[in-house]
């Protein structure tokens, strides 16, 4: 039997790795531009992080078939594409400002 079944009903899965190793499934939820580089926005689709978003930068993979993300650390650009993010979206989510 696939373990992967639940997540069939999300049309766009991604499975990134966490520190541990463990695949840790996220609904794709768009691609950002900012100064010629690219940002996935990801929603974690488990009960622990709901409702907070992940913003991680897309990276040239030596393989064309898979791509690789890295961690943002910029402060100033994790806002600058969370603020494009929210500007796009505002009328399908329901945005609360998190301290």
């Amino acid at each position: 039997m696939d373990e992967n079944n639940n997540m069939e009903e999300f049309d766009n899965v991604i499975l990134l790795n966490d520190e541990n190793g463990n695949q840790v499934p996220f609904e794709f939820l768009d691609l950002i531009e900012l100064d010629s580089e690219e940002y996935v926005v990801l929603l974690p689709i488990s009960e622990e992080e709901e409702g907070e978003v992940v913003i991680l930068k897309l990276e040239d993979s030596i393989s064309e078939e898979e791509e690789s993300y890295v961690s943002v650390d910029d402060e100033e650009v994790l806002n600058k594409v969370f603020q494009i993010f929210k500007e796009k979206f505002k009328d399908e989510f329901n945005f609360t400002d998190g301290e």
